[in-house]
């Protein structure tokens, strides 16, 4: 099935149900190497003193690279670990989402009637209002849902949300919110690089099929990743559960200087390689079936108007 043309006519709900599902399916898909990437941003390295003593030991388990992660997480917890806090991650990355595609599709629609011709400019300043909404109404459930994914207590979402809000009060559950608003770059640079790389590269074809749509995903993906990764890192370490005797982290900004202090570039890009690999994944395949669902949308809505119009008539 050949997929939308972005010209095509569709109001913001069908936007945010179109978006909502892609990433549904897309996360499912790949959730194995979230966990990976979460695991590998939180540990630390280990910290000397002048003498060579420690000063902070590892973390529970190490894990030296994406595969020794992988190996590590399966034989402790077998595949359930790899899995662990999927239903808490689907119900945030369908409100984000949805939150996010519709405020996009609703504000990109109000100024294109005003503005037909959307400057690069025009569209990061978009995808970050659009994104800044969406990260305010949907944080705790990414808060719950990284908590469960550094904990290896099975506990549930609902439970975590309640522990999260035991030690830290209702504030607990926006931990990390001046962070993800500044993150709101990320989204703002993909779908921002999207529409212009599907004006650069496919500017000749009026639809673009699944396999443009996944290819689109990928580049403007990982070109947002790239530049906001040092941000992604202090986000997951705030939002992680900071354990007795480890160093503590009130802001972004704390997060990243320790890394800057400790562990140099290189912490400031740990867990790259499964950032990059998921976000190439789960974009591709957000937006390859985010394409063909806004299709189904406006087919089903333009069923709907025919069957109205035929019903008129018929009076």
């Amino acid at each position: 099935m050949p997929a939308l043309s972005k010209e095509a006519p569709l109001p913001a709900w069908g936007y945010a149900l179109s978006g909502a599902t892609g990433a549904i399916l897309a996360n499912t898909v790949v959730y194995p190497l979230d966990i990976i990437k979460t695991k590998l941003q939180v540990q630390k390295q280990a910290r000397t003193d002048s003498s060579n003593e420690k000063l902070e030991e590892f973390a529970d388990e190490h894990y030296n690279n994406s595969y020794d992660a992988f190996v590590k997480i399966y034989k402790n917890g077998g595949i359930q670990a790899l899995y662990r806090g999927l239903p808490g991650a689907l119900i945030g990355v369908a409100s984000t989402n949805f939150a996010y595609f519709y405020w996009y599709g609703f504000l990109r629609s109000s100024y294109q009637k005003r503005f037909p011709q959307i400057s690069t400019a025009m569209e990061l300043i978009l995808g970050a209002a659009a994104g800044a909404l969406a990260q305010m109404l949907t944080i705790p459930v990414s808060v719950v849902t990284t908590r469960q994914q550094t904990d290896d207590s099975p506990i549930g979402f609902i439970q975590t949300g309640k522990d999260i809000v035991k030690e830290d009060d209702v504030s607990g559950l926006w931990r990390g919110l001046k962070a993800s608003l500044v993150l709101v770059i990320n989204p703002a640079i993909t779908y921002g690089m999207y529409q212009r790389f599907r004006v650069a590269i496919f500017h000749n074809k009026p639809v673009i099929t699944a396999y443009d749509s996944f290819l689109l995903g990928a580049l403007s993906k990982s070109m947002a990743t790239v530049v906001s990764q040092p941000l992604i890192v202090a986000k997951v370490m705030i939002q992680s559960k900071q354990k007795p005797g480890q160093q503590q982290y009130n802001s972004f900004v704390d997060a990243l200087k320790y890394l800057a202090k400790y562990e140099g570039v290189r912490g400031l890009f740990k867990g790259i390689g499964p950032q990059i690999s998921k976000g190439i994944l789960v974009q591709g395949l957000l937006f390859m079936f985010r394409d063909q669902i806004e299709l189904l949308i406006i087919l089903l809505v333009r069923l709907i108007q025919k069957s109205r119009k035929r019903t008129v008539l018929l009076k």
